[in-house]
């Protein structure tokens, strides 16, 4: 075993200690410690954002683009959002304890299956300091210890939210080592963090395909598959074409860089005349570049459309663009659409715009993805928005949790069974 492997056990063995002292505390202990959090974030903001200018500056000299520059950047007003969310997080419930199900037997055992934590929680994540504390906060929050693998670009930002959340945990009652980062900067740690099965109880990876497909491919310990959005809004035959101009555009436009963003549009061939142009002039109007396919850009040239489009080619279908790109493609019937769906999802999010009962609940039943929306913009599929209050991630797998991630799903169950001296 490398040095590094032996550093990454040894805080994954202190970490499985303090999710067991962490498991049983009551609501009030873990949000008065959240709460403490809150405060020393604000109180250490400008140490904070000092290690956050560190970073800062080695990105801008190694190239990085302006987008993930601003996602790995904090002021003291970011560092006071941050605090914020952790405050809010104080005010949902505490699914621990929980009970799902129960009764008493016809034997006259009583039994519960009641929610308790998974343990403890290993997130690996790109260059977005704001996710260590959301992270360390909704494991706290559902009773999990928690090891925080950040990208090596926002290593000193992490490195100094890291000792400011530990230092609020002292004498709160919550463990300190319930919240530790994982140590080193290389693949190496990563790795050994991945390989740390006994220690580690599951994995969240948060951040584009690359990374979350090589916690997937390489890790011993469970993962719960998060992230990928290739999402499609479908446009119907009896689609509300004023509905389906606005949806598409949020879709896409609203933010383009986040998991719940679209990515490719289809259009039932019956509409395509009427509803292409507008489209397309709403989306030239938002900046957004069509990859379109044959009718597509025949209707564009037709229409004398201010719209970019280009030809969209066999790779734009299974693109996941995260940038002012969209892939558009006209189909001849719902099944058509269902099918480039089924081919081309990562079943994270698509929706469906039309005014037809029957259409909708077709697609519906047929779509096999986390999130389905009718009439509304993919944009939605997120726990805030869902009415979660927060979220760890956007789940695409189908083991334990899909769709947003709220506290629940950051749970497990057992079943507590009381006889009085009950023998089989």
């Amino acid at each position: 075993m490398s040095d590094i492997e032996r550093e990454v056990h040894a805080v994954a063995a202190r970490a499985k200690d303090a999710a067991a002292d962490l498991a049983p505390l009551s609501r009030a202990v873990k949000d008065a410690a959240l709460l403490a959090v809150a405060d020393n974030l604000v109180k250490r903001a400008d140490e904070i954002t000092a290690a956050n200018a560190e970073d800062v500056e080695r990105a801008r000299a190694d190239g990085t683009t302006p987008a993930m520059i601003d996602r790995l950047t904090l002021t003291p007003q970011r560092v006071e959002a941050i605090a914020d969310a952790v405050r809010e997080i104080v005010e949902l419930p505490d699914p621990v304890g929980e009970s799902v199900r129960g009764g008493v037997l016809p034997n006259g055992l009583d039994l519960r299956q009641i929610r308790v934590p998974l343990g403890v929680i290993g997130i690996i994540y790109e260059g977005r300091p704001n996710v260590t504390v959301d992270a360390a906060a909704l494991c706290l929050k559902s009773g999990n210890a928690v090891l925080l693998r950040g990208s090596s670009s926002a290593y000193a930002s992490n490195s100094a939210i890291v000792a400011v959340l530990r230092e609020a945990l002292e004498g709160s009652g919550v463990p300190v080592d319930a919240v530790q980062l994982v140590p080193g900067r290389t693949r190496e740690s990563a790795t050994a963090l991945m390989r740390a099965r006994g220690l580690v109880d599951v994995l969240i990876p948060r951040g584009g395909k690359t990374l979350i497909q090589s916690v997937v491919r390489d890790s011993t310990v469970p993962v719960i598959e998060t992230g990928e959005g290739l999402c499609h809004v479908y446009v119907d035959a009896d689609a509300d074409l004023d509905k389906a101009v606005a949806i598409a555009t949020n879709a896409k436009a609203q933010r383009c860089s986040v998991c719940n963003s679209a990515e490719t549009l289809l259009v039932h061939a019956d509409v395509a005349d009427a509803f292409l142009p507008r489209v397309l002039d709403s989306l030239a109007e938002a900046g957004v570049t069509v990859h379109g396919d044959d009718r597509v850009r025949s209707v564009a040239a037709a229409h004398g459309s201010p719209a970019t489009v280009v030809e969209a080619t066999e790779e734009d279908w299974a693109t996941e663009y995260l940038s002012m790109d969209l892939a558009v493609r006209v189909v001849p019937t719902i099944d058509d659409a269902l099918a480039h769906i089924r081919r081309y999802s990562t079943q994270h999010t698509e929706a469906i715009v039309t005014d037809s009962l029957q259409a909708s609940r077709y697609f519906v039943s047929r779509v096999d993805s986390a999130a389905v929306m009718v009439n509304a913009s993919t944009r939605f599929t997120d726990g805030g928005e869902f009415g979660f209050g927060a979220e760890i991630g956007i789940s695409t797998q189908k083991l334990h949790a899909r769709g947003p991630m709220g506290l629940t799903e950051m749970t497990s169950t057992k079943y507590v069974v009381t006889g009085e001296g009950h023998l089989k």
